[in-house]
């Protein structure tokens, strides 16, 4: 009986080569599978690369770009002033004592009515000469000492006066200029201005065409200025510095600020 059991009959045989050939047949198909979903993956991105180009082309086609600009005037509330002392004379140890002596005298009237920004700018001592005949001579010598600091306008005439009186002898620059927050809340108003002057460029342009605005894609700030100081005029001033009272007046600063949009419709 068991050798009977372990003799394999020509049915089992064909039987197992059938299977064989089956899991074979699954074998090749899963490959083949498996090269297909490859291929697929392969097509689908390579039509998203050249569509994608096409698309964003497409994009930028439709597109409005616009820029507006904005201006805000502001009061020039502080005043800027260089002043300072100059003494000539013969010898040049006499002479910077005496630009010394009245600078100090100078600087401590400006630190007693508590300026801003006080500080010494200029300090030259030279040789003064005389040409005569195409000839050199010396006659002595300049000393001069400035200094600059920056006060309220509305008070600024008044400490002119009072620094001539305290020794100062010459004023080479007086400028208006607005606070540090005055100008960086004016910035942001005409970034404000800008902004919406862009957007209602857009619109009118979109509603002539009937078209509709999207979506904005690009802002770009093309900044607000910060505004140079306002010189006062050397002829004005002289005409100034000759009143009983210096009056000065600072009047105005301008801010302007640009916004661009870029808006898809």
């Amino acid at each position: 009986m068991g050798k009977n059991c372990d003799k394999i009959t020509p049915e089992a045989t064909v039987t197992s080569k059938n299977q064989v050939r089956v899991l074979m047949k699954i074998d090749r198909f899963m490959v083949f599978c498996q090269r297909f979903l490859v291929i697929l993956a392969i097509a689908i991105f390579s039509s998203l690369v050249w569509i994608n180009p096409v698309m964003a082309q497409e994009q930028a086609l439709k597109t409005l770009t616009v820029t507006g600009q904005g201006t805000e005037r502001i009061p020039t509330t502080l005043t800027q002033v260089q002043l300072g002392v100059e003494i000539q004379g013969k010898s040049a140890t006499q002479v910077q004592q005496q630009v010394a002596k009245r600078t100090a005298a100078v600087v401590d009237f400006l630190r007693s009515r508590k300026v801003e920004r006080l500080q010494t700018t200029g300090i030259s001592l030279q040789a003064n000469y005389q040409y005569n005949n195409n000839q050199r001579q010396l006659i002595g010598y300049i000393g001069t000492n400035t200094v600059s600091f920056r006060y309220q306008t509305e008070q600024v005439g008044t400490i002119l006066d009072e620094a001539v009186r305290a020794g100062a002898t010459r004023i080479d620059a007086v400028s208006f200029t607005a606070t540090e927050e005055a100008i960086s809340i004016a910035q942001k108003e005409a970034l404000r201005q800008a902004t919406t002057d862009a957007q209602e460029q857009a619109d009118a342009v979109l509603e002539a065409l009937n078209l509709t605005a999207k979506e904005i894609v690009n802002i770009q700030i093309n900044g607000a200025n910060t505004p140079q100081p306002r010189m006062m005029q050397t002829a004005q001033f002289a005409r100034a510095a000759s009143a009983e009272s210096t009056p000065v007046i600072g009047g105005e600063q301008t801010v302007r600020a640009s916004v661009t949009l870029q808006i898809r419709y």
